[in-house]
């Protein structure tokens, strides 16, 4: 007769450690009690609207103040850059749709205020700034349908060409129409968010760029926490499906292209909010500022970030943003030269860097994580 002490025991499996619960800081916050959670969650925030008033960065020296360019201002930078990174880690990274022509909807959102609310346009309407908002974005996720509907097929390089061809329609289109869209001579006078402090002055002004930036803050806040509930909801998991094999995701009953033509239009309108945040403070845009560098630029935020995940774009959209305003008015004795000139080349130095030696980006998502580390073991020497 066999007992229990006689009974083998199967070997205990050792979790590995990345994959323990509680295994870094994401997993250590949500082992915490909620009360805690979220108060750890409202002190960062409280921080994060504290920054203008930071007069020494940790681990990057004194505040950016060089050419012009005052801490404030370099902040309210970053928060258009990442609001553009999250967007576009909608349709890159939850989506996987490779998009190279996303300042084309940060150029619809810009130029729908611009033609609504500025004493050049020749529609000859002077709407408030808060007025434009809705239109606005709604500009922006119409052009976001009209340039997925026909994409619906294409994918990698061939969707990439095309948004492409996009942007620079936006872009050319704008220098074509000097009296419509005003080429590079632009509008100007366009309207600043509304709001009067108690003395009666504007509070955003010309000189003070902090409430721009308390202001972008808040609007990155909404945006993430609407991005968040999506991405866990029956949205997101068949942005998933589509992402990691459309064919098998359209198989098993996910409507590939609703769901294709959503992260369009949602990317496009997030864009889009950029460009009016962008609007609203430099009251002034032309034709000039809708670079194709500028997608570029984006991509390789959320790039370096880490796609799929957005503490990873928000990340990655700051560091686009910062490095080259800190990089104003270095200058290279060698070389006789603003390092701000060579931002570009840096960049591309990061990447390549980044994608040596993490591929996945400097905050993954879990799921691009663990793919790379089981590709990793695959491809590995036996």
């Amino acid at each position: 007769m066999t007992t229990t002490a006689d009974t083998p025991k199967p070997p205990a499996v050792e979790t590995p450690p990345a994959e323990r619960r509680g295994a870094g800081l994401r997993g250590r916050l949500g082992n915490l009690p909620k009360p805690v959670r979220w108060l750890v969650l409202a002190l960062a925030v409280l921080c994060a609207y504290l920054l203008p008033y930071v007069d020494y960065v940790p681990l990057l020296g004194p505040q950016v103040v060089t050419q012009g360019i005052d801490w404030p201002s370099a902040l309210f930078n970053m928060s258009y850059f990442v609001l553009l990174a999250l967007g576009l880690n909608v349709v890159v990274g939850f989506a996987g749709m490779l998009d190279l022509g996303y300042v084309g909807f940060f150029a619809v959102g810009a130029y729908a205020v611009a033609l609504l609310s500025s004493p050049d346009s020749v529609l000859g309407t002077k709407w408030v700034w808060l007025a434009t908002i809705p239109v606005a974005i709604a500009c922006a996720m119409l052009s976001g349908l009209l340039l997925g509907w026909p994409t619906l097929r294409l994918r990698g390089d061939y969707l990439a060409i095309v948004t492409l061809g996009f942007a620079e329609i936006i872009r050319i289109t704008a220098d074509s129409t000097p009296h419509f869209l005003r080429g590079d001579q632009g509008f100007a006078s366009i309207p600043r968010p509304p709001g009067k402090g108690a003395d009666g002055t504007p509070i955003f002004g010309v000189r003070d760029a902090t409430p721009y930036f308390w202001l972008g803050l808040t609007v990155i806040i909404i945006v993430v926490l609407a991005l968040r509930n999506l991405d866990r909801s029956r949205v997101g998991r068949s942005w998933l499906a589509i992402r990691e094999d459309e064919e098998a995701a359209e198989v098993m009953g996910v409507r590939t292209v609703k769901y294709k033509l959503w992260a369009f239009a949602i990317g496009a309108a997030v864009g889009g909010i950029g460009g009016i945040m962008f609007t609203g403070e430099q009251g002034f845009v032309n034709s000039a500022t809708f670079q194709l560098q500028f997608s570029i630029l984006v991509l390789a935020g959320v790039v370096m970030g880490g796609s799929g995940n957005m503490a990873g774009a928000i990340l990655g959209g700051a560091l686009i943003s910062y490095l080259p305003d800190r990089l104003r008015g270095i200058h290279d004795p060698i070389l006789d030269k603003d390092l701000f000139e060579y931002r570009y080349l840096l960049f591309g130095l990061m990447i390549i860097l980044i994608m040596i030696f993490r591929p996945q980006g400097i905050i993954p998502s879990r799921r691009r994580a663990m793919e790379l580390k089981d590709r990793a073991k695959e491809v590995a020497p036996q």
